[in-house]
């Protein structure tokens, strides 16, 4: 009796492992219920949430930029106390 050992390509395996995820994301969508009204709510709420933390981040690194320019130009003596 004869042994092969079959060496596989890892993209082949990877490829083949990415195809099958992608069919069965594709069945489950298929088959995928609508959201419910109280779930698309939570999400457009979540939604907006998301839209102002975003804001007063950018606030916030304008912020900081600002302070950064203000420091740099201080210990390069620009500024006068």
């Amino acid at each position: 009796m004869t042994t092969f050992i079959v060496k596989r390509d890892p993209r082949v395996v990877s490829a083949g492992r990415a195809a099958a995820t992608i069919k069965i994301a594709q069945i489950r969508a298929a088959h995928a219920e609508l959201p419910s009204a109280d779930l698309t709510a939570r999400v457009e709420e979540l939604e907006s949430t998301v839209a102002g933390l975003r804001d007063q981040l950018t606030e916030a690194h304008e912020r900081v930029d600002f302070a950064e320019r203000l420091l740099a130009e201080a210990r390069q003596g620009r500024i006068r106390s």
